[in-house]
């Protein structure tokens, strides 16, 4: 997993020998890239993706996210990284839910310039099981970002991702993109003590870094989010902390070094009810449960 920037939480990790995931490690340059032009109406393809609607977190990125079938008067929602949580990596098994959170996210508009800062009301979900998301609800409504800031949720499509699809990992924290494809799936992704089901591998040109940790991952001919950027095999090892491990369905291991991966978002859709509240109870909702 890309380290997140708290080094004390990087420490406390490795002291109990579990897995760091993919937030930002020490402060490194910011990569600035010419602003895209603005994403084109979701019934058109997209030809580019720009910052707007994303976010920066204290140490991660993020982004406003709605589905689609949430209205306008809807608290907003973020997402990000489940071990992005202010409140620490949740262990194996873990769910977080409805946990009070005044936390704050810098929106970013389409140039990635910082326009406003947003807050939680609560941690509607967090999870490290199955797969590694984070779901603040906000205290502004969706109607009310647009009214204030110009700027619109970005979707999450409700549809399994594509092998082949192109795709643009947008890092709020960094203001920086980097653009490939979905090489495929991996059934099982283990790193140290988590294992996460159905995660999307990157071709190679997505070399995201520690900071890059919650970036929406958009389809570059929907402009939707399609999965969530969140770790990646930096020296090689097997399985371990920040060098996960693909696991087949026979239980055969292949480490892929410096190849980076996400967890698939069309799995959160059936769980958001009206109000963007989260129930784990409805149909279609297979996240993981307390």
């Amino acid at each position: 997993m890309k380290k997140p920037l708290a080094g004390t939480l990087l420490a406390l990790l490795l002291a109990g020998a579990t897995a760091v995931p993919a937030a930002a490690s020490a402060p490194r340059e910011t990569v600035a890239q010419a602003p895209a032009p603005a994403s084109a109406p979701q019934t058109q393809a997209v030809t580019a993706v720009d910052f707007a609607g994303t976010v920066a977190l204290s140490n991660c990125s993020g982004s406003v996210v709605r589905t689609p079938s949430s209205l306008p008067s809807d608290p907003a929602l973020v997402l990000s990284n489940g071990h992005c949580l202010e409140t620490g990596f949740p262990a194996p098994g873990e769910v977080v839910l409805n946990k009070r959170s005044s936390r704050s996210f810098t929106l970013l508009n389409s140039a990635g310039t910082g326009v406003g800062t947003l807050r939680a009301s609560k941690i509607a979900y967090g999870t490290m099981t199955d797969t590694d998301v984070s779901i603040y609800q906000l205290t502004k409504t969706y109607a009310q970002i647009q009214s204030t800031y110009g700027i619109s949720a970005l979707t999450l499509n409700d549809t399994h991702p594509v092998a082949g699809t192109p795709i643009t990992v947008v890092s709020g924290y960094w203001k920086r993109t980097y653009s490939c494809d979905i090489d495929g799936f991996v059934y099982r992704l283990k790193e140290g003590d988590w294992t996460w089901k159905d995660s999307v591998r990157y071709t190679s040109t997505c070399n995201t870094i520690g900071g890059t940790s919650g970036s929406p991952v958009i389809d570059r001919n929907t402009g939707k989010v399609v999965a969530v950027n969140n770790t990646g095999n930096e020296d090689g090892q097997s399985c371990t902390v920040n060098n996960p491990c693909e696991v087949d369905q026979n239980g055969a291991v292949t480490v892929r070094q410096g190849i980076n991966y996400a967890q698939e978002t069309y799995t959160i859709v059936p769980c958001i009810g009206p109000g963007s509240v989260i129930d784990l109870n409805r149909a279609g909702c297979a996240l993981p449960k307390p």
